[in-house]
């Protein structure tokens, strides 16, 4: 389980496994964002940036250690929800409910307004010692 309880907080691979999200609290709710990519850069070598963002100047944003979960709030079955989920793919953000799947499973689930019209995607737990793209260079050396 994750710390504090959280079975949610930690590192989760997506469902393409080219990328990993660090869950854990923002005050009172939860966020995630990138911290690890199985490719971080472009084929000039450049990090990737959020070119698809429909906010022109977030654009040159970074993809990793971006932000791609938010609001996520602890409802009463246990799921998080409320909140929402960024698809820096396709430049789009949908409204999200996360709810664990066993130990090392991961269900999150984008929707536009109704939950059944949604599509849901299984994320698995990543490692805790996985090499974070959002280190700090000098921690990257090592």
């Amino acid at each position: 389980p994750g710390i504090g309880g959280a079975p949610e907080i930690g590192i989760w691979y997506d469902d393409t496994g080219k990328g990993a999200v660090e869950i854990k609290p923002c005050g009172p709710q939860f966020c995630g964002h990138i911290v690890w990519l199985s490719n971080p850069n472009n084929d000039k070598g450049q990090p990737l940036k959020d070119i698809y963002n429909p906010e022109p100047t977030r654009r040159n944003q970074p993809i990793c250690g971006l932000q791609v979960l938010g609001k996520l709030a602890r409802q009463a079955d246990g799921s998080l929800d409320s909140g929402w989920v960024y698809d820096p793919k396709v430049g789009k953000a949908y409204n999200a409910e996360v709810r664990t799947a066993g130990k090392s499973q991961l269900a999150v689930r984008g929707y536009l307004s109704m939950k059944l019209l949604g599509k849901t995607l299984m994320w698995r737990r990543a490692p805790d010692n996985l090499k974070r793209c959002d280190a700090p260079i000098a921690a990257r050396a090592g």
